[in-house]
């Protein structure tokens, strides 16, 4: 039996995660949970069902009002040295990390140190400080399973390859909503519209991230720092029918890719029980029901945040973390109506070009480029947005 710890348990893939859990009974056992402010009530709930001991929540209200809706025994904490707790509770075997946002980092790193594997569905980890992850899974022999669909794919096509033999990575994209809009009609589109994903239920920093191409930005980064390939072996490309996961370009010209449904499950299943494949009825993907699997470029013009990513990624040492910070304040601002769909990009690049990027020689540098950036972008917001209009 695999003891776990799900931190980011409220949150779309957390969900989807305790979902597998059940599904599987006498595979797992939860240790520990965390989550954020919004959906205490839920949290008591998966408390209840999974029998943790270990929670953790934003902060110390939240805390006071979740002991008093769960088991006395249960030990409750909240901030980042709450969220450690439950990424390094005793006998923890895996940890997964879905918190949206650099806040995962920090719980994250700590697991690895430990030594404690990590199925990681949280992009900011690798973005903001990736070398530095990387090497703590070296160190104490940790393993990172991707729970991206992009990377799992990437990850089961690469299983047994040797680096050499790999010509490109290809990430699939599905467009998001605004897919074949031009830059001039995007200047008016709501956070409603941004939020109306075609394919794939998921929360809505994620779910912007995808409609601004920014999610695929993010992606690229992570898969430089999971696999060791130079971004410029990194592409990206559209296929809005999300059936295509990822492919794999060898030297001699082939093409491997991972198939499935567009369901979340999948990858975590795969992470959860890996090395293992475990039957999963619900997910076989019907081929006959596919009318066609279509691939374009994206439309750098348009949806210039995937271009931002890879400036970053060449300027490396904090400008990821300066990218990341900046896109979820921006984020944040769209939707609470204080930025238009296109200051997204602007803000992020206004960013970039005010920092000057130093080496990422700890955790603390990158937290603080983070903080750097999120303050940036409220100062840029307050001057250049809209009222707040949340």
């Amino acid at each position: 039996m695999k003891t776990l710890s799900v931190l980011g348990s409220t949150g779309s893939i957390g969900e989807s995660t305790l979902d597998v859990v059940t599904r599987f009974p006498g595979r797992f056992r939860v240790a520990g949970l965390a989550a954020g402010r919004r959906r205490l009530d839920r949290l008591a709930e998966q408390v209840r069902a999974t029998g943790a001991r270990v929670v953790a929540v934003t902060g110390e209200g939240e805390a006071e009002r979740l002991r008093a809706q769960v088991d006395p025994g249960v030990e409750v904490g909240w901030g980042t040295e709450g969220l450690v707790r439950v990424a390094t509770a005793a006998g923890v075997d895996l940890v997964v990390s879905a918190i949206v946002g650099a806040a995962g980092l920090v719980p994250t790193y700590a697991a690895l140190l430990e030594g404690r594997d990590v199925a990681v569905a949280n992009k900011e980890t690798l973005v903001v400080a990736g070398p530095l992850v990387m090497e703590a899974a070296r160190r104490s022999g940790a393993r990172l399973l991707p729970v991206d669909s992009e990377h799992s794919a990437l990850f089961q096509v690469l299983e047994g390859r040797r680096p050499e033999e790999v010509r490109r990575l290809i990430l699939t994209a599905s467009g998001g909503p605004f897919r074949g809009k031009g830059r001039t009609s995007l200047g008016s589109v709501t956070a409603e519209e941004a939020l109306a994903h075609p394919n794939w239920s998921m929360g809505p920093k994620i779910t912007v991230d995808s409609a601004t191409l920014m999610n695929k930005g993010l992606e690229v980064i992570e898969a430089h720092w999971l696999f060791g390939v130079e971004p410029k072996a990194i592409e990206v490309t559209v296929h809005p029918q999300s059936v295509v996961h990822s492919l794999v370009e060898f030297v001699d010209g082939s093409m491997l890719a991972q198939l499935g449904v567009a369901d979340m499950r999948g990858p975590i299943a795969y992470a959860l029980n890996y090395p293992e494949r475990v039957p999963f009825e619900e997910l076989r993907l019907d081929l006959w029901a596919q009318k066609g699997l279509t691939f374009e470029p994206p439309d750098a013009e348009a949806f210039p945040c995937l271009g931002l990513a890879y400036r970053s990624l060449e300027e490396a040492g904090t400008a990821p973390a300066v990218l990341s910070g900046a896109n979820e304040i921006a984020v944040e601002s769209f939707l609470g109506g204080r930025l238009t769909f296109l200051q997204i990009a602007q803000v992020v690049e206004a960013a970039l070009d005010a920092h000057r990027a130093v080496p990422l020689e700890s955790i603390q540098v990158a937290l603080q480029a983070d903080v750097w950036a999120r303050d940036f972008v409220r100062a840029w917001v307050a001057e250049h947005g809209r009222e707040d209009r949340s």
